[in-house]
């Protein structure tokens, strides 16, 4: 039996933030749309205080690596949907085990 996850780092500029309340009300709706659409796992994982950029990581497990990027494929193209942030930069991770 083999367990496959894949993570994705998301780089955004985020232009029309002014203060990190804005900054982080367009992280949350990204966030948690993906939580909701793609059931994957979602977080800003660094730039924090940063008011224009951010870091996003999902993740998700599936039993075959194809289901997995199926998936990010789907978030991807919905991250670069997102008509308030700009994609910089977009990172694939791949931990895979197998018993």
């Amino acid at each position: 039996m083999a367990v496959h996850a894949l993570a994705l780092v998301v780089e955004l500029r985020i232009p029309a933030a002014g203060s990190l309340k804005a900054k982080r009300s367009v992280v949350k709706s990204i966030t948690e749309t993906s939580r909701r659409r793609f059931a994957v796992a979602a977080a800003e994982t660094d730039r924090h205080e940063t008011w224009q950029r951010a870091q996003l990581g999902f993740a998700t497990v599936a039993g075959t690596p194809s289901h997995c990027e199926d998936v990010m494929d789907e978030v991807e193209r919905y991250v670069w949907s997102v008509g308030d942030a700009e994609v910089l930069d977009t990172r694939r991770h791949w931990l895979d085990t197998a018993d």
